[in-house]
């Protein structure tokens, strides 16, 4: 599913899924450069996100894969 990633100003990220018109903050990322890994959101879903560079430019849409379907 496509999601968008962005950063707020306070450094805090979240997950926008437009087909499901939610966003979400993130509140666990399994690795800390959030790519590459699972993330789980305020929710309760978990989020596998490609592999990507640690400075990509923020708000980024991404292909992401919901776990524990």
């Amino acid at each position: 599913m496509k999601v968008m990633i962005r950063k707020n100003s306070e450094g805090a990220y979240s997950a926008y899924v437009p087909k499901k018109d939610l966003e979400e903050p993130i509140v666990a990322s399994e690795k800390d450069t959030l790519w590459g890994g699972c993330v789980t959101l305020a929710n309760g879903w978990v989020l596998e996100l490609p592999a990507l560079a640690a400075d990509t430019r923020l708000p980024v849409t991404v292909e992401a894969r919901r776990m524990g379907e």
